[in-house]
């Protein structure tokens, strides 16, 4: 029963304006219920940055409320933040058997063995403080994949997490359109629901059509097979793993993550590879060429992964040959183009035939188009809809899309991560908002990168480094030795000895007049070299480069 005044909130923590990063607050009175928590890959510009996870001030600071963590599905933008964001915060999680298996194996990476895991399955039922949650099966680009259907005191929230309508899906794994028919016949406050694919229109190919793909460029080739797919789209492996046994052709996986995903993808029953298909690599030059397919990492020309070292000479068990035929399975997430056309082009100069998107359909995507949003809009026929997962403009289109098949445009809400979205039985508006960003992961430290750090290194990446090394007297202040001047990643030193001879000049200039004024601490007497040199060397050739006094006293 809701108290008086009592309010549903929904916070958006990560996933607006960004795909990736997804993970979802629901609260109402002393309970929170937290969907997802993932991660996304960093920008350009982020320098050095390995990943990027929410910031999850806001849990920590109600962490007595929160109940559970509730996973839609396994991929890396949906579950890659909980190892960091779990060991602040520790509560049980809920997810689907593959989605936790997965989960399991990021824990055992991260010594992580005191985490409860709880295993539901599609129609399952469970109470998490005031909330009762109704799992729906759903079709997606990973096996295991659900909606939510969140019942609160004061009415019932649907999340979709990322889905697909595919009517002749992979293991038979079909949404479940009866249940949410079912629901949104009882009545929705609110959906949420998943908008990247929103600007396409028309329905995305079902994943069936692959294997057709496959089977048929198969059957022409006459060559190594090698082709590179995301790691964690288990039916598509499975697909690659069926054209290779009905033309007679050995499986070999490279990549860590391929590896990893096709283990726990096996031991779960979620993969099938008849005995004797998958071959270990180093057993792989035991037989011919053409009774190979190598399944791979690296579809997204990522400079670590298997694919990109194969193309640079430098992978260890692999070489490719020229005749190989590449295969990449994937499309390049927005702003991978350049690096996935580098690797393609490289490929090519190696000798490899390489099929992509834009030559045959060898991939589709995971995510739902207009006309199938438009049904889910239409069974779950809500009050209120939250477009999520997509960045400004993709929600932006959803909300269009909404006001398109009749719901008011007071209904809809474009939020941003840490807006709260406040409901009673009659109402919604948005409250005051939250603290919500971007905690930036480099090697073992979290959050320890901040702005002013990447900055730095945005400076040092562009302009280089010059450290100013001088040596003054304790007593008067005069200069023992130096100035020496060591420049890195600015100039040449050994072809620029006049503008280093007259840096030094420059700073001994400096010093002397600071002497004479008798200025003696060391941040004026730094503050005085910096602007100096800064002056006369954008000057003299118009560069900004970071400098670094050093100053000792003997």
């Amino acid at each position: 029963m809701a108290k008086k005044n009592s309010k549903l909130k929904i916070i958006p923590l990560g996933g607006l304006g960004e795909v990736g990063k997804n993970i979802t607050v629901i609260e109402y009175d002393d309970d929170i219920v937290v969907i997802d928590c993932g991660l996304i890959f960093p920008e350009d510009e982020m320098l050095g940055i390995d990943m990027v996870i929410p910031d999850i001030t806001y849990l920590l600071k109600n962490r007595e409320k929160v109940r559970a963590i509730v996973l839609t599905h396994g991929h890396e933008d949906h579950i890659g933040a909980l190892p960091y964001v779990l060991k602040k915060i520790n509560v049980p999680i809920y997810g689907t058997k593959l989605t936790l298996g997965l989960v399991e194996n990021k824990f055992k990476e991260h010594n992580m063995n005191n985490v409860k895991l709880n295993i539901i399955k599609p129609n399952d039922n469970i109470n998490l403080g005031c909330f009762n949650i109704e799992f729906i099966k759903t079709a997606h680009s990973i096996p295991d994949s659900v909606a939510l259907a969140i019942h609160t005191p004061i009415g019932t929230v649907v999340h979709t997490g990322d889905f697909k309508i595919d009517y002749t899906p992979i293991n038979n794994n079909m949404i479940d359109l009866h249940k949410f028919a079912e629901i949104g016949s009882r009545g929705v406050l609110a959906l949420l629901a998943d908008s990247t694919n929103v600007e396409r229109p028309g329905y995305t190919m079902s994943e069936k059509t692959v294997g057709a793909t496959f089977n048929d460029i198969f059957l022409m080739a006459d060559q190594r097979i090698i082709v590179a797919t995301f790691a964690s789209n288990i039916h598509r492996i499975q697909q690659i793993v069926n054209s290779a046994v009905l033309f007679g052709r050995k499986v070999v996986v490279s990549g860590r993550s391929m590896v990893n995903v096709i283990n726990v993808a096996l031991e779960l029953g979620y993969l099938n590879i008849p005995d004797g298909t998958l071959i270990d690599i180093n057993d792989m030059n035991n037989f011919p060429y053409n009774e190979i397919v190598v399944i791979t990492t690296g579809s997204q020309g990522e400079p670590m992964s298997a694919l990109s070292r194969m193309a640079y000479s430098e992978h260890r068990k692999l070489e490719l040959v020229p005749g190989d035929l590449v295969i990449i399975s994937a499309t390049p997430i927005p702003g991978n183009e350049k690096t996935v056309s580098r690797v393609i082009n490289q490929l090519m100069e190696k000798g490899a035939n390489v099929i992509y998107e834009s030559l045959a359909d060898v991939h589709v995507s995971g995510h739902a188009c207009q006309e199938e949003l438009k049904l889910i809009h239409t069974l779950v026929n809500p009050k209120y809809f939250i477009p999520v997962h997509g960045e400004y403009r993709h929600l932006k289109r959803h909300a269009q899309l909404a006001e398109e098949l009749g719901m008011d445009k007071e209904n809809i809400f474009i939020a941003q991560n840490g807006s709260v979205i406040e409901f009673t039985p009659d109402s919604a508006h948005f409250g005051p908002s939250v603290t919500s960003g971007n905690i930036l992961v480099d090697g073992l430290g979290i959050g320890d990168v901040g702005n002013i750090v990447l900055r730095d290194r945005k400076h040092l990446s562009e302009d280089g480094l010059i450290v100013v090394v001088v040596t003054i007297s304790k007593q008067d202040g005069t200069v023992i030795a130096g100035p020496d001047i060591i420049s890195r990643g600015f100039v040449y030193v050994r072809e620029s000895e006049d503008l280093m001879e007259e840096s030094r000049a420059v700073v001994k200039e400096v010093l002397d007049e600071c002497v004479k004024n008798h200025i003696t601490d060391w941040a004026t007497l730094k503050s005085n070299i910096r602007d100096g040199l800064r002056g006369f060397i954008y000057e003299k050739i118009k560069r900004n480069p970071m400098i670094l006094p050093i100053i000792m006293e003997v």
